[in-house]
């Protein structure tokens, strides 16, 4: 599939096998999280095999099971945006991912932190993980809000901005809240987070499937 279609098909998978991540997936993903963290100055870790962090009263609450495999998004405290960074580089590493036919979750709070599973200097904080492997299930499709809820789309938008918006309400955002604004100014657009947990998180994860959907570069932001 390509990237747009992942997108379309990509939902929230919380019920995993036991197959390791291995060969050919294990090392596209190893690549692919080594050139985000060169681009952007994050600090993102994929952990493999450790099924602990997600066996706690929080992650059953959270109604996981399976999970052995995580995709941890930190980075420097003083790094600028760090939140924002994290869903936009985050997201394109859930699409890819779903490309290879992994599936996945992003996951605020029903976790436990595993100290001796990755690394988190002193510096750093840990802004979110990603559940991570071969889904029992494909996930189900959550409904999302009108584009003019969310944008200043209107007929007279250019297809650009249309086709954008419409990959925007597809991004997974927490609690399926998709609290952000798309407004378009001439030939940028500005996006604005709202008010809740991990909107910033969910606000880059908007601004990556707008850039896929719109065939814009990181250039469009106002």
């Amino acid at each position: 599939m390509d990237i747009r279609e992942a997108i379309q098909q990509r939902h929230s998978v919380r019920a995993y096998d036991d197959r390791p991540i291995t060969g050919e997936e294990l090392e596209k993903l190893e690549a692919l999280i080594k050139e985000c963290n060169e681009e952007s100055g994050l600090h993102i870790q994929l952990v493999t095999d450790e099924p602990k962090a997600f066996q706690s009263r929080l992650a059953r609450y959270g109604h996981f099971s399976g999970v052995r495999n995580y995709i941890v998004m930190a980075g420097r405290r003083r790094l600028e945006k760090l939140d924002e960074l994290c869903g936009y580089y985050g997201e394109k590493i859930v699409l890819e991912a779903q490309r290879m036919g992994l599936r996945t979750c992003w996951v605020g709070a029903t976790y436990k932190k595993i100290p001796e599973a990755f690394e988190i200097l002193d510096d750093e904080k840990l802004v979110i993980v990603i559940a991570i492997g071969y889904g029992l299930d494909d996930g189900k499709e959550h409904k999302s809000k009108k584009a003019g809820l969310v944008s200043s789309v209107n007929a007279d938008s250019p297809a650009w901005f249309k086709n954008g918006v419409r990959a925007a309400i597809l991004a997974p955002t927490a609690m399926n809240q998709q609290k952000f604004y798309l407004q378009k100014e001439w030939d940028k657009v500005s996006a604005k987070a709202g008010f809740g947990p991990y909107a910033k998180v969910d606000l880059g994860i908007v601004k990556y499937h707008f850039e896929i959907g719109s065939g814009k570069g990181h250039e469009i932001w106002a």
